[in-house]
């Protein structure tokens, strides 16, 4: 695992993990990790299901116990502590709000449970629907409201107590696609307002880079690499980071050799690979290779192509797709093409970063 940003002072760390091993009877789910998240950053567990990633959010929170290694929240080791004696609070994905209160007293409900007095509420829970654009809403029901309403309340609620730390659980996941997006903004503003720390845990790879200061990517139980999410993406450490994080051109032996002279695995980002006339001229930082359009997917905003070439290597090349709508595409299935990249576009993973 690489993390290339600077070390942070003892006193920036809101949740140090530190030698953390989880085990369920036979099953490993973490192995023995270490993780430093500075106070005030959005910091995000990516990775697919199994990964281990929401069993170290869960051990964050103290609703699981390690096996062996240690917590800390702020410099005090949390380890054994129960959830309700940790600065935190956690936004799960079912939001988990009450149907037969008022989206008000949802949103108060923790203030309550402190002991804290009826106009301290009041004013507080004004101020928190405010935050989220829901003061219009105080009076109605969950089921009165739209997803991403509920998920904003939910939000509110969890802010409400000023916990130090944040910990959601895949909070968008319910959400259509285009809330999904928007909430994904929202989300990362109210972030940067209320400078808490938040810890998000997703699968989605495109959100995990919208909303995150840095990014661990977890596999089989370990972090593969951490990092911004320009680092991650651009220089991935392992070739499971390359192609788990978006689409990449993965050339490793023979392939990798024939091109550009080093045998090791080196990724090449789709949008960074151009389509040309095979007659076109070519210019010495460029790698050119014959071959031939064996698909082409209309996306919207883009279009993909799938080339195989002579060596029977494939490549996937993307383009934005900037010309006037009624435009017809210049490239089509079955064309013979040259497949062309900048040398210094193919990433050596887990070389030395540019």
């Amino acid at each position: 695992m690489h993390d290339t940003t600077p070390p942070s002072a003892p006193g920036d760390i809101a949740v140090s993990v530190q030698g953390v091993h989880k085990q369920f009877g036979d099953l490993v789910a973490v192995k023995d990790l270490d993780i430093d998240i500075r106070a005030g950053e959005f910091f995000s567990m990516l990775g697919p299901s199994g990964s281990g990633k929401t069993t170290v959010l869960r051990m964050i929170a103290g609703f699981e116990e390690p096996t062996a290694g240690r917590i800390l929240l702020h410099g005090q080791d949390v380890t054994r502590a129960a959830p309700f004696d940790r600065q935190v609070n956690t936004v799960f994905q079912d939001y988990a709000l009450f149907p037969h209160l008022s989206i008000a007293e949802n949103v108060a409900y923790g203030l309550k449970v402190r002991g804290v007095g009826k106009a301290e509420r009041a004013r507080l829970v004004a101020e928190a629907l405010e935050q989220v654009q829901l003061a219009h809403a105080a009076e109605r029901r969950p089921s009165q409201l739209s997803g991403g309403q509920r998920q904003r309340i939910a939000l509110a609620r969890a802010l409400i107590l000023r916990p130090k730390v944040l910990l959601l659980d895949e909070p968008l996941g319910a959400l259509d696609k285009q809330l999904r997006e928007q909430m994904q903004f929202e989300l990362k503003q109210i972030q940067r307002e209320v400078g808490i720390t938040f810890v998000f845990v997703t699968h989605d790879q495109e959100e995990a880079l919208t909303l995150s200061d840095r990014v661990a990517v977890f596999n089989d139980g370990k972090i593969e690499q951490v990092g911004t999410p320009r680092e991650v993406y651009e220089f991935p450490d392992t070739e499971f980071v390359a192609r788990f994080l978006g689409i990449t051109n993965l050339l490793s032996g023979e392939a990798a050799g024939r091109l550009l002279g080093s045998s090791e695995p080196h990724s090449v980002r789709p949008e960074r690979v151009h389509l040309a006339d095979p007659s076109a001229p070519l210019d010495g930082g460029t790698v050119a290779i014959a071959g031939s359009v064996i698909e082409a997917v209309y996306a919207g905003a883009r279009t993909r192509y799938l080339i195989e070439t002579e060596g029977g290597t494939r490549f996937i090349s993307e383009k934005q797709n900037t010309q006037t709508p009624r435009t017809e595409p210049s490239v089509r299935r079955g064309d013979a093409v040259s497949v062309r990249f900048a040398r210094d576009h193919a990433i050596a993973v887990g070389g030395e970063r540019g």
